[in-house]
């Protein structure tokens, strides 16, 4: 199981700075230790615990780029036009045999091997679009640099060097990689598993017609969503009605058995949050105050010794904080490398007002300007609990703390969905 240090995530007094809490996540949470070994075929998304390493070179041995002629460079008339005979042919899986000599052509595919030959064998591969046939004489162009149209061995992988690192999480072109390299299983973290849940009389499942003065839960399914993204193991364990005593013994079985406990809402000091207490129960709660919006009440802890957030109950703050921090959070507790997602830069077209030493994100769709360059356009309605807002919008323009005033045609970060969502 995961386990944090005891008071990791402590902290009083003045609201906290969201780089000086993915610093104290850095310091302070454990990765978990299990691997296990997958099939390529189910290695996508997983974060790799080894270095993989090529048992082969790739190409393994010279072969031609294109369709063409084999020749050798050292035959070709440099100003004029170059006539050889057609000797042999070779195609990928069909080698051509035997030694090719000067003053020959040989009828070459695309990924055949390059024919040997007493002094080396061909060297250049003429496009058959460059070329014209004569009977069985090729006409070669000139002005074909020497070595054209041929790969080397290994000049995508040598033997022995290190393709993937410890700690990526495994894209489509990772996997194809590592099966390039000879490997048909990877040794990954196993799946994080995390216990997820929701607290308040007000919530019900979707479905029917909501209660009255009920609504339906849909942070459990967007976080469920993120967390599957990741790779994790989720175990929904529905809407905790606001009694402390189910929450305190719903928290401590899922201590036993979880790396993570992830929840929203229930966190404050009203009569019926009962998170906090439940929480202090079985272990610490230390409530993050972040200087961010949206999000500032995000509240971390642990159950026993397993790691707990208390992600807010508006839509959108659930969201910007998960992103923000548990996406982080997460990969460390897997093992995984924790780089800052990529921000592109874009011109802003709407002026916002913020308060100092705050980070902001604000809600925005891309656009292109008159100029023919990427606006961000902000979502007119910008409540923390306007989920649609996430829909419509593409991404978030990221405000740093030691801005207050946004003015139109001002260059911003934005940060795209797709950057850090499945």
């Amino acid at each position: 199981m995961a386990q944090l240090s005891d008071d990791c995530f402590a902290h009083g007094g003045r609201l906290m700075r969201l780089d000086e809490a993915l610093a104290l996540l850095e310091t302070r949470v454990a990765t978990v230790s299990e691997t296990e070994s997958v099939a390529l075929a189910e290695a996508l998304g997983r974060v790799l615990r080894e270095e993989v390493v090529a048992g082969v070179s790739v190409p393994a041995e010279d072969n031609s780029a294109v369709d063409g002629y084999a020749v050798h460079f050292d035959d070709l008339d440099p100003q004029a036009e170059t006539r050889l005979p057609v000797t042999g042919r070779a195609a990928a899986g069909h080698p051509l045999g035997r030694p090719a000599g000067r003053g020959e052509a040989i009828r070459i595919f695309t990924g055949a091997l390059m024919p040997d030959g007493p002094d080396g064998g061909p060297d250049t591969v003429m496009m058959q679009e460059d070329c014209r046939l004569d009977g069985d004489t090729v006409v070669v162009r000139p002005g074909i640099r020497r070595g054209s149209n041929r790969r080397l061995a290994g000049e995508d992988i040598r033997a022995g060097e290190t393709v993937l690192q410890v700690g990526q999480r495994l894209r489509p072109q990772d996997v194809g990689l590592a099966a390039a390299a000879g490997r048909t299983h990877l040794e990954v973290a196993r799946p994080l598993s995390v216990a997820l849940f929701s607290t308040g009389d007000e919530l019900q499942e979707p479905g029917g017609a909501p209660r009255p003065g009920c609504i339906y839960d849909s942070n459990r399914y967007t976080v469920g969503a993120l967390l599957r993204g990741l790779g994790c193991r989720v175990d929904d364990l529905g809407i905790l009605a606001d009694r402390r005593e189910s929450v305190t013994r719903a928290l401590a079985a899922a201590a036993e058995t979880h790396d993570l406990i992830l929840t929203s809402g229930g966190v404050s000091t009203g009569e019926e949050d009962h998170v906090k207490a439940a929480v202090e129960a079985r272990g610490a709660l230390h409530a993050w105050r972040l200087a961010i919006k949206p999000g500032r009440p995000i509240a971390l802890g642990q159950v026993g010794r397993t790691p707990f957030v208390g992600l807010p109950g508006n839509p959108v703050a659930t969201m910007v904080t998960f992103l923000a921090l548990v996406r982080p959070m997460i990969l460390r507790l897997m093992g995984g490398r924790v780089e800052a997602p990529h921000r592109f830069a874009v011109t802003a077209d709407f002026d916002h007002k913020k308060k100092k030493d705050r980070r902001e994100w604000v809600r925005a769709r891309l656009a292109v300007g008159p100029d023919g360059r990427l606006m961000a356009r902000k979502f007119p309605r910008d409540g923390a609990g306007i989920l649609s807002s996430l829909v419509e919008a593409d991404g978030l323009v990221e405000l740093p703390e030691d801005l207050t005033r946004l003015e139109p045609g001002a260059t911003v970060e934005f940060l795209p969905f797709s950057e850090v969502t499945p």
